[in-house]
C-alpha cells in the first residue's frame, strides 16, 4: 500500500491517501506559536492498516520541524502522545496535566 501524507492549510487538516485515494484526515487549529489537533478520522475501509497513526506521526513530526507547541485536544491523538514519550514535550509544560501527560 502506497501512504502519502499532506497538509491541506486552507482546510486546517492533514490528509492520508493510501493507494490515490483519501483514506483520513487530522483537523487541526493552528494558533500563533502552537497547534491544537482536534479530530482524527480515518474512513471504515482503511481501519486497522496503522493509518491513523501514520497521520499522527506525521503531524507531530511537521510540528517539531515548525517549531509548534502542540495541543492534542484529539483522544486519539493524546493517547498517541501517551504510548510514544518522545512526543511529550511537544505538549507544553504547564498543560500535560491537562492531557495527562
Amino acid at each position: 500500500m502506497q501512504v502519502a501524507i499532506t497538509d491541506d492549510t486552507d482546510g486546517q487538516r492533514y490528509v492520508i491517501r493510501a493507494d490515490g485515494k483519501r483514506a483520513g484526515l487530522l483537523h487541526y487549529r493552528l494558533q500563533p506559536g502552537s497547534i491544537e489537533l482536534v479530530h482524527t478520522e480515518i474512513y471504515e475501509e482503511f481501519e486497522g492498516r496503522g493509518l491513523g497513526s501514520q497521520l499522527i506521526s506525521f503531524a507531530l513530526q511537521d510540528a517539531r520541524e515548525r517549531g509548534l507547541a502542540v495541543l492534542p485536544f484529539c483522544p486519539f491523538v493524546n493517547d498517541y502522545v501517551q504510548r510514544h514519550r518522545q512526543y511529550v514535550d511537544l505538549v507544553p509544560e504547564g498543560r500535560r496535566a491537562e492531557f495527562e501527560l
